[in-house]
């Protein structure tokens, strides 16, 4: 039996298929456009979900979307009508698009797919907490889901049990953890659904000067984790944006422009803002665990991709295990839904061991051969060599330790926002340049933006406050005072500054305040990547790297091998591994495109 999940419209297009509760394969929309944050029908992704099943959409016994479009519309109706003669020219923005796609739904994606059969719409967060429960390796958990919003959702607690769940509580629209964090990165300069893991990077940075007047006048917090936000101050509700003249006056002047030069404001406001997200989710969490009793936890949601303030609920929360969900956002949608089609509508059991998820590292996307590899590097020209399978991780340590930086393609490419190996660029974690290096010549984007570790998961106790596994790049925990130098970055830099310095013995991964969002890998889910990893330990006695997406900024990681041989030319990485062919820039023909295609960019 076939269920196939869709999740469309809004932002983070998806598509995902079961075969008989298994997950098949599951991809966003943005991969194969290239528009990142892709939000139209995700045609292509479907083509290659039904592909790797090798079925037709005659095939499909269930689709699924991730939300109902009736009762969204409905509190998108409620909402101007509470407040008359406001949002007009919104309103008139809105209504066309929900009139031609959003209202009618149903026979949009039969028209989309050339299908006939039946469409089911769970709602959002009922898609958001099967996302997150019914993967993970636990029979029973307590299970958060905290966004912006879904229909009238923004956050909600349910008990899962077996193939059971049960919503115990729900806060509702316009009170958001998800849209007041968001109207925060609004205002420091950020983009809205895009850049609010920058402020959460940036946040480090500054001193929590305003928790105080967030309490006092942005929302009314209780202990439990629910609260109240001050709508005087915002401008979501029926506006173009997302904060108004009032909250600017509460943060001393008007919001950053993008772009423009970011101030010691915005880095304190972006720490308070962060202060407050971790309190609101570490009582949410304290909430969950007394209303079911449970010892696990499952995470998703938009603010489920918080690792910082996940990091906290690990190490301060009652759980004794925490999973999350690595496509916490829209496109994990996609798959919750369809997974919610088969656990809940059709009733099928659920059998968890404990011990791995079902999600298969999440490695659900696009793969390509070595004969396809070639055939378009052959087509075009591009020299290359080829290392055997015992060969390729040595020459990638050799490579790392010469403080050349690699770009990374192999096996099946990640579902979610994060690169864990097989889209990602590679370097030295122990070089003190390698951060600026690659944020400025690689990835084209802000000097103060940290990179992540992935290491070797029975050494992460070793250099990480933390002895748990984080496969998916979602926990943020402290690097190990043993670890340390110069006590830890005390150096007397100032402000953005103080990115340049060396605070742990692997600077390149180690944030200014001592942390890092942590990959663990195992031979288990990409064994390539944890051989690369180990040839580097047994090289230079270090088991950790720098691993950051695949792209520049603006762009969706890399999907195809055209997309990542671009990527490579365009940027000042020094060598392409593409499965077990290896590319040096210096042996590349020039690469036609100038240097102003960067114009181009779109900030992400």
């Amino acid at each position: 039996m076939y269920v196939l999940g869709i999740s469309a419209y809004y932002h983070d297009s998806a598509a995902a298929l079961l075969r008989d509760g298994r997950i098949v394969a599951a991809a966003q929309e943005e991969r194969f456009t290239r528009v990142k944050h892709d939000f139209s029908f995700p045609a292509n992704a479907v083509e290659y979900c039904l592909g790797q099943a090798g079925i037709t959409v005659d095939e499909l016994d269930y689709v699924a979307f991730y939300d109902k479009p009736f009762l969204k519309f409905e509190r998108i109706l409620e909402t101007y009508l509470s407040c008359p003669g406001r949002g007009i020219k919104s309103f008139l923005q809105a209504i066309p698009m929900w009139l031609k796609q959003k209202l009618f739904l149903g026979e949009t994606i039969k028209r989309e797919l050339g299908y006939e059969g039946k469409i089911i719409f769970p709602e959002h967060h009922e898609s958001h907490v099967a996302s997150a429960f019914y993967p993970s390796p636990f029979q029973d958990a307590a299970v958060l889901t905290v966004d912006g919003v879904g229909e009238w959702a923004c956050t909600t607690v349910t008990d899962g049990s077996g193939n059971a769940i049960e919503m115990l509580y729900e806060q509702h629209f316009p009170h958001s953890l998800g849209l007041l964090y968001s109207a925060f990165t609004y205002f420091t300069g950020f983009r809205v659904n895009s850049g609010e893991y920058k402020m959460m990077g940036l946040a480090p940075y500054g001193e929590p000067v305003y928790v105080e007047r967030i309490y006092d006048n942005l929302l009314d917090l209780k202990e439990d984790g629910s609260f109240r936000l001050n709508l005087d101050y915002f401008d979501f509700l029926v506006g173009l944006k997302m904060t108004n003249e009032k909250f600017a006056r509460l943060f001393d002047g008007p919001e950053r422009k993008p772009e423009t030069e970011i101030t010691r404001r915005e880095m304190n406001i972006a720490r308070s803002a962060q202060v407050v997200t971790e309190e609101i989710m570490l009582r949410l969490a304290r909430f969950a665990h007394r209303e079911t009793g449970r010892k696990n936890l499952c995470l998703a949601g938009g603010v489920a991709l918080n690792c910082v303030a996940n990091g906290r609920i690990l190490s301060e929360g009652p759980f004794e295990n925490v999973w999350i969900q690595p496509a916490s956002g829209d496109a994990g949608g996609a798959l919750g839904a369809a997974l919610y089609i088969w656990h809940r509508y059709l009733d099928k059991p659920r059998v968890a061991d404990g011990v791995r998820d079902s999600q298969y590292g999440s490695y659900l996307g696009p793969e390509y051969s070595e004969s396809e590899v070639t055939a378009y590097l052959e087509s075009n020209n591009y020299p290359y060599s080829r290392l055997g399978d015992a060969e390729m991780p040595g020459r990638v340590a050799e490579l790392l330790d010469s403080e050349k930086v690699v770009g990374l393609f192999q096996g099946k490419m990640e579902f979610g926002p994060r690169a864990l190996g097989a889209r990602s660029i590679i370097g030295d974690a122990r070089s003190p340049k390698m951060q600026r290096i690659m944020n400025l010549k690689i990835k084209f984007r802000e000097s103060f933006r940290p990179f992540a570790p992935s290491v070797l998961a029975e050494d992460v106790g070793e250099y990480f406050g933390i002895d748990s596994a984080s496969p998916y790049m979602l926990i943020t925990a402290d690097v190990r005072e043993d670890k340390l130098v110069n006590g830890g970055g005390q150096g007397g830099a100032e402000g953005l500054a103080r990115v340049n310095e060396v605070r742990s013995v692997v600077p390149a991964i180690t944030h200014v305040d001592n942390s890092a969002r942590i990959q663990t890998v195992d031979g288990l889910s990409n064994k390539p990547y944890y051989e690369i990893i180990r040839a580097f330990k047994q090289r230079t006695g270090c088991p950790v790297i720098i691993n950051t997406s695949f792209n520049v900024r603006g762009e969706p990681i890399v999907m195809s091998p055209e997309d990542a041989y671009r990527c490579f030319m365009r940027t000042n990485m020094d060598y392409l591994v593409l499965g077990n062919v290896i590319l040096d820039k210096t042996e590349q023909p020039e690469w036609p495109e100038k240097d102003d295609w960067k114009e181009s960019i779109v900030p992400d």
